[in-house]
């Protein structure tokens, strides 16, 4: 008998799943994280959850886990220092960048451009040029470059070097050559050439993008090895580890080593993976997410059970050219502090948080500020009598307390102060997701609404009356489903290739060779990794535009579709799309600007809560009555404990839902059902 593990590290809390492979069991755990270092946040919650569910640590075969890591060595400046060697002529190549300010026309007056990754001190030159073509126009000195390349390092002692020539994405030859150089001038550095990391033509975008790959990679590689050390010693030598990837697939521990850029959005990744883990198993496959957290909440658009994928990671002021499930995040979370200031007296919410320390004044661990949560504790939404994460008490005086003060300082009342803070801070995610909907070209009503997250439930039905998406749907284990997505999820690899062709140039035959060559290319990682070719399966994409647009879109393609409508099908696609997002299409002159080849392993596994299949009363998992404020006024309401409602049965609002990771509130003139898979299905009294 074995298991795996599902991890995932929040801001506020670290979730943990526990999956019996033979049956689907299920076990969770919720713990504090350890921002100091999140590696003892994981192994503190890995002894809790085998020792809750008395299973041996060495029976766990797996560990899948969504990290932070990257993100937060981008965010904190704390990464490599990186020396960067570009071709002749182009050193300058991060600095120019795009030449853009953000801001109105005015923008560049006060712009203060964030320091360089690889500043221009640590950037030498190589007297070398490849063409366009991909033919040698001027082999590289190698003589030169290794005496540059060790006058660099004696004067700065670089930690990562990024090679990165121009053309290098035709042919990285040149790359190659002064990679084996480097490697024998510094050692045991760690390297990224572009031609590898992203073989993609835009010599800023893939400078910058090898750049941010090199100045995390030493950070990254020492959590991996770090982590996957500290297991073995607690499980097993054979334990695998595997970290989620931005675009929510898997990526094995030597694989994210290598390229940590695939990383800067592992966490949120993972709670739109669970969401569409259970959402189609229950026939929903266009869904709106929004995952609220302890300190942010990232919102998803999800059509056809496949979410959007942006080809380009933003994290602070830094743009990577690396795919990533398109999230978008708001600093709205349960720990969002509210304010008011003394110049307007008007209440404001976020985006500073309380965090894990010290909290909101709930927890009783320091904090003396009001949050959400104590808005939500002061309004008997989460009653003063719940345990958070099944272990943490809190305390409904000092959240009185932290909001009284707000309510002073504004003159009003304490409940409408409290109400005041959950008003403000659903519409703060209100407008994240009219940026994944509305924005983008979709109606929100015509998708079902998905809330997850530690506090996502307590707001979901308040969002589903200002979306109109219904039905409202809570997962199973909604405060750990960022955990089921790292442990549902597939291992995942891609390779692209630049191919800049109008659409009536392109031979179909030549077309598919391309692609099954770049299949070829992204199988090599499952290789390396012991993942035989018959568990592997490849979708290919291409992005493509209106010949002479800065604009493309990526479309997904399939062979036996060529070969039944040839190239047709990927430009009526590519104009139904251009008129849903702007309004109009040419219908002619398309460009082919890139191909992608996306291979993941087979995943039959499952992760299946224990659910109330029987024909029990609804009464028999009611806990207490209770009572809650909702549109300025008291309402009667009863507590039930999610885990003894059967499967069909209706729970008619005012109503609280508690489980061990999250509570729900059904609001008044609502109700909710419990289908087969367990979701919870709010909807209108009708």
């Amino acid at each position: 008998m074995s298991y795996r593990l599902g991890v995932d590290v929040g801001g506020t809390f670290t979730d943990l799943l526990l999956v019996d492979d033979s049956n689907g069991e299920t076990y969770t755990a919720k713990v504090p994280s350890t921002p100091e270092d999140s590696s003892i946040g994981v192994l503190d919650g890995i002894n809790r959850i085998c020792s809750q569910s008395d299973i041996d640590l060495s029976k766990v075969s797996q560990v899948m886990h969504g990290t932070t890591v990257a993100t937060n060595a981008v965010l904190t400046g704390k990464g490599a220092k990186v020396g960067l060697i570009t071709t002749k002529g182009y050193r300058q190549v991060l600095q120019v960048a795009r030449s853009f300010c953000p801001g109105g026309l005015g923008g560049w007056v006060s712009y203060v451009k964030t320091p360089l990754l690889a500043p221009l001190e640590l950037t030498i030159e190589a007297d070398e040029r490849m063409g366009a073509d991909g033919q040698s126009v001027s082999p590289l000195d190698k003589d030169l470059f290794r005496k540059d390349l060790e006058l660099l390092n004696s004067k700065n002692k670089i930690e990562a070097l990024t090679i990165c020539f121009i053309n290098s994405y035709v042919n990285g030859q040149h790359e190659i050559e002064a990679k084996e150089i480097a490697k024998k001038v510094l050692g045991d550095i760690p390297i990224s050439i572009s031609s590898e990391v992203v073989p993609e033509m835009q010599e800023y975008e893939r400078a910058e993008t090898t750049v941010v790959n090199s100045y995390v990679r030493p950070q990254v590689s020492k959590y991996v090895t770090n982590l996957q050390n500290s297991l073995q010693e607690k499980m097993s030598n054979d334990v695998n580890l595997a970290i989620l990837r931005s675009d929510g697939g898997l990526a094995s521990g030597r694989a994210a080593a290598e390229s940590p850029v695939n990383l800067l959005l592992s966490g949120p990744a993972g709670g739109v993976a669970g969401a569409m883990y259970f959402c189609k198993r229950s026939g929903f496959e266009n869904i709106l997410t929004f995952d609220m957290g302890g300190t942010s909440t990232d919102v998803a658009l999800i059509q056809d059970g496949e979410a959007r994928v942006r080809r380009e990671t933003r994290v602070g002021d830094v743009t990577v050219r690396a795919p990533s499930v398109d999230v978008r995040t708001v600093g709205a979370g349960g720990g969002s502090i509210a304010f008011v200031p003394e110049l307007t007296k008007a209440l404001r919410v976020g985006p500073e948080s309380a965090g894990a320390e010290p909290g909101p004044a709930a927890y009783k661990k320091g904090g003396d500020k009001a949050t959400v949560c104590d808005a939500n504790v002061v309004l008997g939404y989460l009653p003063s009598d719940v345990k958070l994460g099944g272990d943490m008490i809190i305390d409904r005086e000092s959240s009185v307390k932290v909001v009284q003060e707000l309510a002073d300082a504004m003159g009003i009342d304490l409940m409408a102060a409290a109400e005041g803070i959950i008003k403000i801070v659903n519409e703060s995610m209100l407008g994240a997701l009219r940026l994944v909907s509305v924005e983008q070209g979709y109606d929100p009503r015509d998708f079902a609404l998905v809330g997850f997250g530690g506090a996502g439930p307590l707001h979901a039905n308040s969002l589903g009356i200002l979306t109109g998406s219904w039905p409202v749907i809570i997962p199973p284990g909604p405060g750990v489903l960022c955990a089921y997505g790292d442990a549902t999820t597939k291992v995942r690899d891609e390779a692209s290739q630049t191919y800049v062709k109008k659409v009536e140039d392109i031979q179909l035959e030549d077309f598919i060779t391309e692609l099954e060559a770049l299949k070829t290319r992204a199988s090599v990682s499952f290789e390396k990794d012991g993942i035989d070719s018959t568990r592997q399966d490849v979708k290919y994409q291409a992005d493509i535009r209106y010949t002479g647009q800065a604009f493309q879109l990526s479309l997904g393609i399939s062979i036996d579709d060529l070969k039944k409508n040839s190239l047709s099908i990927l430009t009526d696609e590519f104009d139904r799309q251009h008129e849903q997002l702007f309004t109009f299409a040419h219908g002619k002159d398309h460009e082919i600007v890139m191909l992608r080849a996306v291979v993941e392993a087979q995943n039959e596994e499952m992760a299946d809560l224990d659910i109330n299949t029987s024909n029990s009363s609804v009464d028999d998992a009611k806990i207490q009555d209770s009572q809650f404020y909702y549109d300025g006024k008291w309402h009667d309401a009863t507590l039930f404990e999610r885990n003894k409602i059967g499967v069909n049965s209706t729970i008619p609002g005012p109503s609280i839902i508690q489980e061990m990771d999250s509570t729900t509130v059904i609001l008044p003139g609502h109700s909710a059902t419990v289908d087969k898979i367990g979701n919870l299905l709010i909807n209108p009294n009708k």
